[in-house]
């Protein structure tokens, strides 16, 4: 794989950030600074390939554009997730007040917001438009998915209206029409840097420590989880399901039963699982009931698709070529009753499934202090030139991802990992359910 950032061309001009710090040296960043993939070596491997390291992020002394002729435009794209008000309010305030490049578009309603109807006209965006938007949630561009069936259409939008800059908020489906509209515009030759910024609740999205949102969303599943458990302490075989999004990754549900130490099965769409048999989910779940009287389970919405999805011909797919799934969560509750009312065995049930509601929050302090860094690296990124990136942490360190890298494969959880043992040991659950 490929870890170089693509650049627009040679930066000749003096940064206006040169001004603002005490310290150049530790103000700026140098282009040679890298920050290396594999970060733990054995002590019997050959040392780690700079060719396999980050460029490290953050404000250069020479940039490219001349921010006095740059216009730059933000679009949000996908669902929602908490912390996006924040990224476009920090990409605002660096481009307006450190940079001096006032003129910031907001385009409305994703990728929808630059076809060719004008549907949606863009929003001027202000340090008084986004003053206080990232007290919020949602964002106050809107979003929606699709729109990127024409990506030339996308990008004659962009050059009609001047648009040098052009910042990308979401999540993978979002930066595959960001790497496409990239590069189109180095085939025309046109004189614009697309910078993503990377939003998943979900976590999904590969060669990057976390993404923004993720925190909120599964310190927000607590709350659901806490429910869950009073409930089922309250009651005789009271068992407390919850469901939680995640389509292909189950970080949320994993993240926030480790959070909590309270849940007792955690499913997720990585690791399979039976639900009849001598080593199948319920059964296990019956002993449970029969030594503590009570039970939380918690599953990703993506979990068990092969046990309801058996005719896949008939799969539906969103706007942005997602699969529709199946409830899980409705079905389970309905196997978990019917199991339990074929043996005579009486349980208190309560089912909760807060899924929008945790990425509709507004961002918790650490997810927002997270976001301003990720807006603010981002602007230092595409004053630089740099194109066809995303803004990236890894190693608790601010990186330049190349956008190929970002949708070559998915992130998820490796159910041989030190991570899904701790969240086994935290459950008690089997390692396997599976016949």
């Amino acid at each position: 794989m490929n870890f170089s950032a693509k650049s627009l061309g040679a930066r000749t001009i003096r940064s206006p950030l040169i001004d603002s710090f005490l310290s150049r040296k530790s103000a700026f960043v140098s282009d040679g600074t890298r920050v290396l993939y594999h970060v733990i070596l054995d002590e019997n491997e050959s040392p780690p390939d700079l060719a396999e390291s980050f460029e490290l992020a953050g404000p250069r002394e020479m940039i490219y554009f001349d921010p006095a002729q740059v216009r730059s435009a933000i679009v949000t794209c996908g669902g929602l997730s908490p912390g996006l008000n924040d990224v476009i309010r920090a990409i605002v305030m660096e481009s307006h007040y450190r940079y001096g490049a006032p003129p910031v578009l907001g385009i409305r309603y994703g990728y929808n917001g630059l076809n060719r109807e004008g549907k949606y006209e863009p929003l001027e965006l202000t340090p008084q438009t986004v003053l206080d938007i990232h007290k919020e949630g949602g964002t106050i561009l809107g979003s929606s998915r699709g729109g990127a069936e024409d990506m030339e259409v996308l990008v004659d939008t962009l050059e009609q209206r001047g648009i040098n800059i052009f910042y990308t908020i979401g999540g993978d489906g979002t930066h595959r029409g960001a790497h496409k509209i990239a590069q189109i515009a180095l085939e025309r030759q046109l004189n614009l840097a697309v910078v993503g910024v990377p939003k998943t609740i979900d976590n999904d999205m590969s060669y990057l420590q976390r993404t923004f949102g993720f925190e909120t969303a599964f310190s927000k599943a607590v709350d659901a989880i806490t429910a869950a458990h009073v409930e089922a302490e309250g009651a005789p075989n009271g068992i407390g399901l919850v469901k939680l999004m995640g389509r292909h990754s189950g970080f949320i549900a994993a993240s926030a039963t480790l959070a909590m130490n309270d849940v007792n099965f955690v499913l997720v769409p990585e690791v399979p699982f039976d639900l009849d048999g001598d080593n199948g989910f319920l059964l296990h779940l019956e002993k449970r009931l029969e030594r503590r009287g009570h039970a939380v389970v918690c599953v990703a919405e993506g979990a068990g698709q092969d046990l309801m999805m058996k005719d896949k011909s008939r799969q539906k797919h969103d706007a942005s070529g997602n699969i529709v799934l199946e409830d899980i969560g409705v079905y389970l509750k309905m196997k978990i009753s019917e199991y339990f009312r074929e043996r005579a065995i009486p349980i208190n049930l309560k089912y909760i499934d807060p899924s929008y509601m945790i990425r509709s929050a507004p961002a918790n302090p650490n997810d927002s202090i997270f976001c301003t860094l990720l807006g603010q690296f981002a602007v230092h990124a595409a004053m630089m030139g740099r194109t066809d990136i995303t803004i990236g942490q890894w190693n608790n360190v601010y990186t330049h991802v190349p956008i190929e890298l970002v949708i070559s494969k998915r992130n998820q959880i490796d159910p041989n990992s030190r991570f899904w043992y701790n969240v086994l040991e935290a459950t008690g659950q089997p390692m396997s359910m599976v016949n």
